[in-house]
């Protein structure tokens, strides 16, 4: 019965993942990440996955997949949202069935084990609706008095963690949740006596959301008359399997869209300037949730935009975590700016005291992070020795992160201009400070050589020639209405590379016969004679196969005259021969 069940439940899976991939392209879907061009029969685009100055990520419309020649990853359009986004296979599903248009029907009372992820998911979407139940009228009066509507806090789903010790935890029971899967939530943790305690008591809480909008955590405001002065203004969860702060943005699942179609997201540092940014029509914000901006954040802003401006509070703690993050998005490639506020205000306050065009304003005057820079130390240090020193120690390790060479080069000559000294000079001060430290993550040239390590061991001419061949096939054979005919393009094709090295290439793995078809697609998909093209090749191929039967039979030949063999030499006199006409003819048929 639990088979029969599994077998329905797996094919009402299927079922939902091909209706979404009947509604969704997957030029729908990677050109909402990446800038597509055409490129003969695909597109191309510079992977959104590593660092590259030429594109080699391409997609192909007719297949519904992609495939990097640089990081060698490639797949589907689930495959690519999971990637991107960050998301297990359910996430993505999520994902793309909203954008399909799909809707998803969970099974109800079935019996079979869920796994492990999908059981802390909905423990915590049911904590969420416990929190949200529980807002009273004292923390919506406190949010209002706050600047927030109620379709805000509707909106970003918040709620309250009153003063119980265990009310969480003992409903969570109730809904058959065990203690190991609460405590490995993040929501409650073990006291002296070896019962739950609630995390979070006495707080606003703000649910934090994946990419695709499934509650991983949660970061809560200290709030109520029985809240301890001792507590922390925030507490946020602790990592778990599903919350990772240092991957995680606030708001992000809400701002993908805007981002893109504003090309910047807008940081902020609380949940508070969030709200307040998202109310004032800015949804392109998103925030840090209780850690620094990390380079895992840049690499998620860099996937919708190029463009972060940084809007930190103005005290000293803001403007030093707004230098730190400027140095982490610059090294991730990304282009800062930053917003200046008056002093003492946070986005929030800037909102609610002065308005949201002060907060436009703000965003809209905001300035790149090296003119920034040398505006506020020019202002605060009106001596131009001491000023010079603070642009070599704080102004010069900023442009060291820069990327782009342009802008760099732009930025070197505004500072000699600032500094009334040459461009040159600028530049040997710079290429004295110490290398910043590189990112952990492999570099596109490393993946390259981990690629290379994984390919099969023979790496003759001959072998190559035969993938090259063997790609077209697998290419051809993908088409709707291919240009060859394929059934007797394989049969020359095992004759003329041999039956062994055909079964061999026919067992390569999908991910390596997929970026065999994108090879050949590149190589061959603007030309308008596939055929001939194909034709070549196995000549090509026979003819090295042949010139090397050739020098096999000539030096067999020559040690036959050695030791004065005749019927040796007659015989291999005649295979030279034979071979020579052999290559003649392929040669005259090209």
């Amino acid at each position: 019965m639990v088979d029969k069940r599994n077998s329905m439940h797996n094919r009402a899976m299927a079922d939902t993942v091909q209706q979404i991939k009947d509604r969704l392209s997957i030029v729908d879907v990677v050109s909402q990440y990446v800038k597509l061009e055409r490129a003969g029969a695909s597109l191309r685009a510079r992977c959104p996955f590593h660092a590259e100055r030429t594109p080699s990520f391409h997609v192909s419309p007719e297949r519904g997949t992609y495939h990097c020649f640089g990081c060698n990853v490639g797949g589907d359009i689930f495959s690519f949202v999971e990637a991107i986004e960050g998301l297990d296979f359910k996430g993505a599903l999520k994902v793309l069935a909203e954008k399909a248009g799909v809707e998803l029907v969970y099974e109800r009372g079935g019996k079979e084990k869920k796994d492990e992820r999908e059981r802390l998911f909905e423990l915590l979407e049911t904590t969420t609706i416990f929190y949200t139940s529980r807002l009273s009228d004292a923390a919506k009066k406190y949010l209002k008095e706050r600047g927030m509507t109620d379709a805000t806090v509707q909106a970003f789903r918040l709620g309250l963690a009153g003063s119980d010790w265990s009310a969480l935890s003992d409903f969570l029971k109730s809904k058959k949740f065990t203690e190991r899967e609460i405590l490995e939530a993040g929501v409650a943790k073990k006291n002296e006596r070896g019962s739950l305690t609630d995390k979070f008591r006495n707080r606003i809480i703000f649910p934090i959301a994946d990419s695709a909008g499934r509650i991983v955590g949660f970061s809560g405001r200290i709030f109520g008359e029985n809240a301890s002065p001792d507590a922390p203004k925030y507490l946020n969860s602790p990592e778990t399997p599903l919350f990772h702060k240092s991957r995680i943005l606030y708001g992000f699942d809400k701002a993908k869209v805007p981002i893109r179609k504003l090309n910047c997201a807008i940081l902020v540092e609380g949940q508070m300037d969030l709200l307040a940014s998202h109310q004032a029509g800015w949804g392109n914000t998103v925030a840090v949730s209780g850690t620094a901006f990390t380079p895992e954040h840049a690499a998620l802003v860099k996937r919708m935009t190029d463009n972060l401006v940084l809007a930190l509070d103005a005290d000293e703690a803001g403007i030093k975590a707004a230098g730190r993050a400027a140095r982490t998005a610059l090294q991730g490639g990304l282009n800062v700016k930053v917003a200046r506020l008056p002093n003492g205000l946070d986005p929030a306050d800037l909102i609610q005291k002065e308005g949201a065009d002060a907060w436009k304003k703000a965003i809209r005057d905001s300035k790149d992070i090296i003119a920034f820079l040398l505006e506020v130390l020019e202002e605060h240090l009106p001596q131009k020795d001491r000023f010079r020193r603070a642009v070599e120690t704080i102004v010069l390790p900023f442009l060291s992160d820069v990327q782009s060479p342009i802008a760099r080069e732009q930025h070197v000559q505004v500072i000699a201009q600032r500094l009334s000294v040459s461009e040159t000079a600028v530049y040997e001060a710079l290429a004295k400070l110490p290398t910043a430290n590189a990112d952990s993550r492999p570099s596109s040239e490393a993946l390259a050589k981990e690629d290379k390590s994984k390919a099969p061991p023979s790496s003759s001419r001959a072998y190559g020639r035969a993938r090259q061949a063997f790609a077209i096939l697998l290419w051809q054979q993908s088409l709707s209405q291919p240009s060859i005919d394929v059934a007797a393009y394989a049969r020359e094709l095992e004759e003329a590379i041999g039956s062994a090295t055909f079964a061999a290439l026919s067992t390569l793995s999908e991910a390596e016969r997929e970026a065999l078809r994108f090879s050949a697609e590149r190589l061959h998909g603007k030309s308008a004679s596939a055929k001939k093209e194909a034709e070549v090749l196995l000549g090509v191929i026979l003819r090295e196969l042949l010139a090397a039967e050739l020098d096999q039979a000539t030096m067999a030949l020559k040690k036959a005259e050695n030791v004065k063999d005749e019927e040796e030499m007659t015989r291999l006199t005649g295979v030279c021969k034979l071979l020579t006409t052999r290559i003649a003819q392929l040669h005259e048929n090209v």
